[in-house]
């Protein structure tokens, strides 16, 4: 099958999905915003031999602060607080952690 094959054939398991809701936005802009740092992040260790100078510690607290923000929107757009999203994460690392399932696949492991 060539690439052009798959293009046409995959096409008939699309449809629009109508994306108007207030959650999208932010959600778009935190994959976008965590993409930014990792790849700040990747090029700390492909071209720096990973030492994090300040200039790269403040561009990653700008990105950070970016992620921080659209983080914020989602919670406020699911009615959530960040303190109980936090909370919450804790205790699930607590969990597991008591269980010996840290490390793995799955979110319910």
């Amino acid at each position: 099958m060539s690439l052009n094959d798959y293009q046409k054939a995959s096409r008939s398991t699309w449809s629009a999905i109508k994306t108007d809701h207030p959650i999208v936005y932010p959600t778009l802009g935190l994959a976008n915003e965590a993409g930014e740092v990792a790849g700040k992040i990747k090029k700390i260790f492909r071209d720096k031999g990973g030492v994090i100078n300040d200039g790269e510690r403040d561009a990653l607290k700008g990105e950070l602060g970016d992620v921080l923000w659209y983080l914020s929107q989602i919670c406020t757009e699911l009615g959530l607080t960040l303190e109980e999203v936090a909370a919450a994460n804790l205790e699930k690392l607590a969990s597991r952690q008591r269980r010996g399932t840290l490390y793995g696949d799955g979110d319910t492991r």
